[in-house]
């Protein structure tokens, strides 16, 4: 089976130096797309410019994204040429992005490299449309997991939300994981009771054979 496993961060410029960009990686999706391969599906893997961890990916295609724009552009790119049967949208994507830079007295800023003797700047953000919402109409015939991270509340609280997810996206599948959640990892499914994970060979284990028992 063909296999799409995005992972690591997405960044938003501020200026041609400075980004806004979430704290990730990439290492989940790493073990994911290597025990995917293991298990002979072809995997592509897009990983953001900015993960910091390594896997032998022998055999594997990986691509380099940077904004969530560019890794957009390459899921499109992907769609058109090949049939993919499953989507682990792991990746951390910036959920804003940069409307404007404000110094003194509410000058708009427009340097390649914002000047620091400008002193205090405000920079004022917009949301960025999201990619999972999306990838059932590039994929719809693709089992598509999503991932939800959350900090705050309790693990009924993440739970509720990755429910949501799943509603709204279109997902046959969540991983819900932080604080909210607690130690590792849950797999949530429709109508099913939630699977807990300790650690991500476990998840990624587990995440191999549903994609296998599921065909």
């Amino acid at each position: 089976m063909r296999v799409i496993v995005t992972c690591g961060p997405s960044y938003e410029p501020i200026d041609r130096v400075r980004r806004i960009t979430n704290f990730s990686t990439g290492e989940l999706g790493l073990l994911l797309t290597a025990a995917l391969a293991r298990a002979g599906h072809e995997v592509i893997c897009l990983k953001g410019e900015g993960a910091t961890a390594h896997a032998d990916l022998e055999g594997v295609k990986v691509g380099a994204f940077s904004t969530n724009d560019d890794l957009w552009s390459q899921l499109e790119g992907v769609a058109g040429q090949r049939d993919i049967g499953a989507v682990f949208h792991a990746a951390a994507l910036c959920d804003y992005r940069l409307k404007a830079v404000c110094g003194a007295g509410g000058k708009t800023l427009t340097a390649a490299k914002l000047p620091t003797r400008e002193g205090e700047v405000t920079l004022c953000l917009e949301p960025v449309a999201k990619l999972l919402p999306r990838l059932r109409d590039l994929f719809p015939a693709a089992r598509i997991v999503g991932w939800k991270y959350e900090l705050d509340g309790t693990r009924d609280d993440a739970l509720a939300l990755a429910g949501r997810q799943l509603d709204e996206c279109r997902t046959d599948a969540c991983v819900v994981n932080g604080a909210a959640w607690g130690a590792g990892f849950g797999f949530v499914e429709p109508g099913r009771e939630p699977v807990p994970f300790g650690d991500k060979p476990a998840l990624c284990a587990f995440l191999v054979g549903w994609l296998w028992n599921r065909n």
